[in-house]
């Protein structure tokens, strides 16, 4: 048993040091720069023990990144606005300041990866559902919150992931005003 105890241990510690140096590197260089190999080297590992542990690079991620969609707070916005408000946002992370922020990633992974799927899934219920929670009846927040999530994820995917031209070609302000509206609806509960 001892010995069992010993490997369970340095199992943990391997499967953090490769943790560890998975968020560094993605911190630094990105997701598409940052490759197994280096987190391996940076790990003091082979690469074969990476693979072991998560699998592909894209379940590392999505185990070691940390997402906040750091959205707005909803009382401080006019309800007349609250759509256009959070397409607004959703752009921003894709986009600007979040551009590399591994929104895309996650979002690839979770459509062929159960854990990344998981993670998505989490990231929905603590971060959309409680902004919906204060727009509208409690009963109703979960709902209010998938269909919301269709639009900003289907708008995800399309621009982002698959860069449909005809999506892509969108402006800022179609976006806002098209999208807006039904984010609008499907927030407020109309």
């Amino acid at each position: 048993m001892g010995s069992k105890t010993l490997k369970m241990k340095k199992s943990d510690r391997t499967r953090a040091a490769i943790e560890m140096a998975a968020r560094r590197l993605f911190a630094e260089h990105g997701y598409e720069r940052t490759t197994i190999r280096d987190i391996a080297a940076a790990a003091s590992i082979d690469p074969t023990m990476v693979m072991r542990y998560f699998g592909s690079k894209d379940r590392l991620f999505a185990d070691v990144a940390v997402f906040d969609l750091g959205l707005p707070d909803i009382a401080a916005i006019d309800r007349a606005h609250v759509g256009e408000t959070l397409v607004a946002h959703f752009l921003r992370l894709w986009e600007d300041e979040g551009a590399d922020s591994g929104l895309p990633i996650l979002l690839r992974s979770a459509a062929s990866n159960d854990f990344a799927a998981a993670r998505m899934q989490q990231l929905f219920a603590a971060q959309i559902v409680p902004v919906m929670l204060g727009l509208g009846t409690p009963e109703t927040a979960a709902a209010r919150a998938g269909l919301v999530a269709t639009q900003m994820l289907g708008l995800a995917l399309t621009r982002y992931v698959l860069r449909l031209a005809p999506v892509v070609a969108l402006d800022r302000e179609t976006l806002l005003r098209e999208i807006g509206a039904t984010v609008q609806r499907y927030a407020a509960g109309a």
